[in-house]
């Protein structure tokens, strides 16, 4: 078994991008089901040629970045099993200068807890991925609070899934998904309950942007990440707290491959941003919450 090791130079990239999905394992597999993902995509306008991982790193690699990978396990929501962590795990080692895998567990799991740990321990996955309307589950409920305290004891960051989603967009009832899950607000319990978890709430969190400002600036351990969204249809608000209270606290990401880093770095350039800030959301704020040292390759989870 592979036990992933990071040797990302901070030095060495442009941008760490701490939003990427793959959508396909070497056999074919795909992440969701696949009338999910074409509609998703349909939703994006984006392409419906999904990468493996190793066609991801390449990918990253000639633009010079470092990329945060992972799946989502679904299973008792969907009935339909993710890629394997396993796999996305051997490749990133295959390609640890650019790449950085997250782990996934499914909530509902009897063993969710056991099967983290395993993730953390055997795997070495810096982070872990959550997406509450896709997994359909509240994630203030306590009876998830034993999964964050082992993912609090490793030091490890969690991404989850805030705001509307491209998942089950136009689908009949939106595919079962229910946004309401995917309220930020959810997630302050959770930020005040753990204050060693590193949080980061995905996306600009419409249309609750106003509450991730608040929990994000409340919470001291809570972090945006920007992705799934055009910097240009940001909402105001939150360009402006990303100027200020919050440019220490938002990162790059770009929900590849639904949206492209190109097309992310592009439009960002339009934002009316200090240029003091502009390093900080694309790089610097993602290599202090991600542990990767400061311009030396590797870097260790945050204790």
């Amino acid at each position: 078994m592979t036990r992933y090791e990071c040797a990302v130079d901070p030095a060495a990239v442009v941008a760490v991008d701490t939003h990427v999905h793959v959508e396909k394992d070497h056999d074919g597999h795909l992440s969701l089901p696949g009338e999910v993902l074409d509609a998703a995509a349909k939703y994006f306008k984006a392409p419906t040629d999904r990468l493996t991982i190793d066609e991801t790193a390449a990918y990253y690699r000639e633009r010079k970045m470092a990329a945060v990978v992972f799946t989502v396990d679904a299973t008792t929501k969907l009935g339909h099993a993710p890629n394997s962590t396993e796999e996305i795990v051997e490749g990133a080692a295959r390609n640890n200068d650019v790449l950085i895998p997250f782990g996934s567990v499914d909530p509902h799991a009897a063993d969710a807890v056991d099967r983290a740990r395993r993730q953390v321990e055997e795997l070495g996955v810096r982070g872990f991925k959550f997406h509450p309307s896709l997994q359909d589950f509240d994630p203030s409920d306590e009876r998830y609070f034993p999964l964050y305290a082992a993912i609090e004891e490793a030091g490890l960051p969690a991404i989850f899934h805030t705001g509307q989603t491209g998942i089950g967009a136009r689908m009949p009832g939106g595919f079962g998904i229910k946004l309401g899950l995917s309220n930020p607000m959810l997630l302050d319990a959770v930020a005040a309950t753990f204050p060693g978890l590193d949080i980061i709430m995905a996306h600009p969190s419409v249309p609750w942007q106003d509450e991730a400002i608040s929990v994000a600036t409340h919470k001291g351990n809570v972090y945006i990440d920007l992705s799934g969204w055009s910097p240009k249809y940001f909402p105001p608000a939150l360009v402006k707290q990303a100027n200020s209270v919050l440019q220490d606290k938002v990162l790059f990401g770009s929900d590849f491959p639904l949206l492209t880093p190109e097309r992310w770095m592009r439009d960002f350039e339009g934002l009316d941003l200090k240029d003091e800030v502009r390093p900080k959301i694309v790089k610097d704020n993602a290599v202090r919450v991600l542990g990767l040292g400061s311009g030396a390759a590797g870097g260790e989870p945050r204790a």
